[in-house]
């Protein structure tokens, strides 16, 4: 009989709660000689998704959903057997607000950039000037510029400044909460340097590269998926799945240190021995746990921004006029302190009682990070300022609910995946057995940060394999 082997995951976010599954069902599926622990800082397993229940609403404080063609949560949803409670979200016109008016979003957009041009050249949310300066992707030469740059100034170059600020940008910085003229191209959006490189204009490779929708003769599906009772439905299920694996909630790890060919785990009550040790957290607690290793210095450093979201009760009755859509984002160009408005009742109807809407606000745009430090009812008060404005609802609502992401949201910024590869050759190196995953790496969103964990559970186990 092999010795057994202990595999420690640190972080009980969705990776951190995938790293285990998977790990867990591996141990079972072939009788390995290893034990499994999670531990949790907090007082709750699954990070940022967080559903709550009030009045008959189902209400979102993290995400909402997870995108519908990316595979690894599709995978874990089956695996899991809660494929059946997967509900797309509604379709409808999505809306760019610039300057008080509320202007539909093309059709044919990737990203705001247009693939279509009819619908593209009949929009009003740009000027005759601005678009005739879109055209000069097509006469542009390609960028000469050696290693990762600035996606804004990339954009900026293509297309001008007036369709980014006005349509790119508070889509792509909506997925980020970040200043896009200091996001990494390479780490955010590499499918646009792609385009160019290979096609001479970013919209022609799109043209070439994006799937056509196939032909559809009913309502076309959306592009998200969530579940009947809510997004932490996958957090529960995981939770519920974890039978053999012990999991520590209230336990920081302060420190992991190497001792001859094995690791210390250790935390405030224990020292725990682990063979492998997977690093799920935030970035900026590498330092803190890793002291002796000044090469998680540079990755630490890496800025995370903060955001709020409120959500929004009303009566129906409160709405003068149906809203044809499922929500709009806002150009940084306009007087406004949301930066977005989702709206719930008519993107996902499964979480709106019958003569109810529900609405979500978001706050924390760059140059306006302060606004998540404000109380309660001055974030609120902010928000029906905007959502008068530009929807004209004057009513009251009938609740709300705030909730805050501190330091949530970590910045790829110049130079980030050059980061993420040094810092894990380094830990090959010192920390062999050591792995690294996360929000805070690549990609944010949950198929991200699922697919991640499927990688480290594989590099994981080979590891601990050749130590056989």
């Amino acid at each position: 009989m092999s010795k057994r082997k202990k595999i420690v995951i640190i972080g009980g976010g969705i990776t951190g709660l995938t790293t285990a599954y998977y790990w867990q069902q591996k141990v079972n599926d072939e009788q390995l000689p290893y034990d499994i622990q999670l531990i949790e800082a907090s007082d709750r397993l699954g990070g940022k998704i967080r559903t709550y229940k009030q009045d008959g609403f189902t209400i979102e404080r993290g995400p909402d959903s997870f995108l519908a063609r990316k595979e690894p949560g599709i995978r874990l949803a089956k695996s899991l057997g809660i494929e059946h409670q997967l509900v797309r979200n509604q379709t409808g016109q999505a809306y760019i607000l610039v300057e008080d008016t509320l202007h539909k979003m093309p059709k044919g957009s990737v990203m705001g950039v247009p693939t279509e041009l009819a619908p593209f050249w009949d929009s009003t949310l740009l000027s005759t000037k601005g678009k005739l300066r879109v055209g000069l992707d097509f006469l542009l030469p390609r960028s000469t510029h050696v290693g990762d740059q600035s996606l804004g100034y990339f954009l900026r170059r293509r297309f001008g400044d007036e369709l980014v600020e006005n349509t790119i940008e508070p889509l792509l910085s909506g997925i980020y909460a970040g200043d896009m003229d200091e996001m990494s191209l390479l780490a955010t959006f590499p499918d646009f340097f792609e385009a160019e490189q290979s096609y001479k204009s970013v919209i022609k490779g799109l043209q070439h590269t994006r799937k056509k929708p196939a032909r559809q003769t009913g309502k076309v599906a959306g592009q998200f998926y969530s579940f009947k009772n809510g997004l932490e439905t996958l957090v529960n299920e995981l939770k519920r799945a974890l039978t053999t694996t012990d999991i520590s909630l209230n336990k920081a790890v302060t420190e992991v240190r190497c001792n001859n060919g094995v690791y210390e785990v250790i935390c405030q009550d224990e020292v725990i021995v682990a063979d492998s040790v997977v690093v799920t957290t935030p970035h900026h607690v590498f330092s803190q746990i890793f002291p002796a290793y000044d090469f998680f210095q540079a990755f630490s450093n890496t800025p995370a921004n903060s955001v709020a979201n409120v959500a929004l009760a009303y009566d129906q009755s409160a709405i003068d006029k149906d809203l044809d859509g499922t929500g709009f984002v806002i150009s940084r160009n306009s007087n406004y302190r949301i930066t977005a408005c989702t709206w719930t009742h008519k993107k996902w109807e499964n979480t709106t009682p019958d003569g109810k809407a529900l609405l979500r606000a978001y706050v924390g745009k760059p140059g306006d990070r302060e606004i998540v430090q404000l109380s309660d009812e001055e974030i609120v008060d902010i928000v029906l300022q905007d959502i008068e404005r530009s929807m004209g609802i004057t009513a009251n609502p009938e609740s709300t609910i705030v909730t805050r992401w501190e330091q949530a949201m970590p910045q790829y910024t110049i130079g980030h995946k050059a980061r993420i590869q040094h810092l894990r050759r380094q830990a090959e190196h010192y920390l062999p057995g050591v792995f690294f995953a996360g929000s805070s790496f690549e990609g944010v969103g949950i198929p991200d940060c699922i697919g991640q964990a499927e990688e480290l559970v594989e590099a994981s186990s080979a590891y601990l394999t050749q130590q056989d």
